[in-house]
C-alpha cells in the first residue's frame, strides 16, 4: 500500500496544522480549565469546511475520503484533543452514518446543515446498563402509525450540549435481540428531549459529554436511518470509522507530546549539558518516535482500506488498540522526560498524559479490540 498522502491530502493536512497551531494549540489549556471550546471557534472551522469533510459535495460537503480527513485529524488533536473528537464525532459516526444508510431524503434534510457545522450531531448508543454490549440496551422505539415514540437514557454523549442532530439506536423489537435494533436521526430540540450536566473529566475536559433522556419523544417514520431491525450491523459498521479516528487523535496526542519532549530535553541542562545528550533520553525519543510513526501507518493502512471499499473492521480494531496503547506510553514518557516539571498544569504534557487515556475506552475498549481482532482471525 502507498501510505503517501496526495497534495490535495497534504495541503489539507497544512491547512489542518496551521489552524490548530494558530488558533487552538495558544488557547487549549483555557478550554480545558474552562471545560468548554468557544462558539466562535465552532463556527470558524465550519467556515473552513471541516464539519462536512466525508459529506458528498452534493449535499454541501468536501467530499474527501477518510484518509483526508485523518490526516487533517491529526493534525486537529494535535492543537487541541477535545476539539478534534467533536470533529471526529460528527463526520465518522454523525454524518457517516446518514451518508452511509440514509434515505435520498434524510440525506437532504439533514447533510447539507451539518456539513456546514449549522447542526453538529452526537451519536447516542451508549446507556448506563449497556457499554460494549451494545445488544443489551433498553431504550424503546414504538411504532405509533406516522411516527415513533422514543423513551430511554443514553449516556457519555459526547457532543450532547453543542448537538443540533442525534443519532440514536433504540429497539423497536425487544425479543429479538440484536436484530430488533434500529437508528433514528432525532431533532436535538424535539419535546422530551432532556440534558443532563456536562461530565467532569479526567481528559478532553473541554469535550463536552452528557447523559441524554427521551421521554415519549415523537420522531417521524421518514427519519428512521437504514432499515428496521438493522441498527445493529450499522452501528458496528460504521464504528469502524470512528475507530479509525480515535487512533488518529491518538497519534496527534502523542506527536504533540513527544514534540514537547523533545523541544523540553534540548533546553533542560542537567550536569552541564542538555540532557538529550543523555543515552537514557536519546533511547526514550527513539522509541517514541518509532511508536509514533508505527501508529499512523496503521492507521492509514484501515483508512486506505475504508476509502477503497473493502472490509475494514480488523484494521481499525488493530490501529486503534495499537495508537491507543501507544499514546498512553509516549505520554508517560513525555511527562518523565520533562521530571517534577511534567507534572505540573503549566506544562502542556500534563494534559497530554490526561488526555491520552480515554483513547483506549471510547468507541470500544481495548478489551473490546482485542475481542474484534481474535474473532476476525480465528473466522480464517
Amino acid at each position: 500500500m502507498d501510505f503517501h498522502l496526495s497534495e490535495e491530502q497534504l495541503e489539507l493536512k497544512e491547512m489542518a496544522r496551521e489552524f490548530a497551531e494558530k488558533r487552538l494549540y495558544p488557547r487549549a489549556m483555557e478550554f480545558d480549565e474552562e471545560e468548554a471550546i468557544p462558539a466562535e471557534l465552532i463556527q470558524e472551522c465550519g467556515e473552513l469546511g471541516y464539519f462536512g469533510f466525508l459529506t458528498p459535495e452534493e449535499y454541501g460537503g468536501l467530499g474527501l475520503g477518510c484518509s483526508a480527513f485523518m490526516g487533517a485529524l491529526e493534525e486537529i488533536c494535535a492543537g487541541c484533543a477535545a476539539f478534534g473528537i467533536m470533529l471526529s464525532v460528527h463526520n465518522s459516526l454523525c454524518c457517516e452514518i446518514i451518508n452511509v444508510f440514509g434515505s435520498d431524503e434524510l440525506k437532504q434534510k439533514y447533510l447539507p446543515a451539518m456539513a456546514s457545522g449549522e447542526k453538529i450531531g452526537a451519536y447516542c448508543v451508549t446507556e448506563p446498563d449497556a457499554g460494549t454490549d451494545v445488544a443489551s440496551l433498553s431504550t424503546r422505539a414504538e411504532d405509533k402509525g406516522d411516527h415513533y415514540l422514543l423513551n430511554g437514557t443514553k449516556t457519555f454523549v459526547t457532543n450532547a450540549g453543542l448537538a443540533g442532530v442525534l443519532i440514536v439506536f433504540a429497539k423497536t423489537d425487544p425479543e429479538a435481540g440484536r436484530d430488533g435494533i434500529s437508528c433514528f436521526v432525532v431533532d436535538s430540540d424535539s419535546e422530551g428531549i432532556t440534558l443532563g450536566q456536562q461530565e467532569k473529566k479526567c481528559g478532553i475536559k473541554a469535550s463536552d459529554l452528557r447523559e441524554i433522556s427521551l421521554v415519549d419523544v415523537k420522531v417521524p417514520k421518514e427519519n428512521l436511518c437504514g432499515k428496521i431491525g438493522e441498527g445493529f450491523r450499522m452501528a458496528l459498521t460504521i464504528l469502524s470509522s470512528g475507530r479509525i479516528g480515535v487512533s488518529f487523535q491518538a497519534v496527534g496526542i502523542a506527536r504533540a507530546a513527544f514534540e514537547e519532549a523533545l523541544k523540553y530535553s534540548q533546553e533542560r541542562k542537567q550536569f552541564g549539558q542538555e540532557i538529550c545528550n543523555f543515552q537514557a533520553i536519546q533511547f526514550k525519543l527513539a522509541d517514541m518516535a518509532t511508536q509514533i510513526d508505527a501508529a499512523r501507518l496503521l492507521g492509514y493502512r484501515a483508512a486506505q482500506l475504508k476509502d477503497a471499499g473493502e472490509p475494514c473492521h480488523r484494521q481499525a480494531s488493530m490501529a486503534k488498540l495499537f495508537a491507543s496503547n501507544m499514546a498512553q506510553m509516549v505520554c508517560n514518557e513525555a511527562v518523565q522526560i520533562h521530571g517534577g516539571y511534567g507534572y505540573i498544569k503549566e506544562y502542556a504534557v500534563e494534559r497530554y498524559f490526561r488526555d491520552a487515556r480515554v483513547t483506549e475506552l471510547y468507541e470500544g475498549t481495548s478489551e473490546a479490540q482485542r475481542m474484534v481482532i481474535s474473532r476476525d482471525l480465528l473466522k480464517e
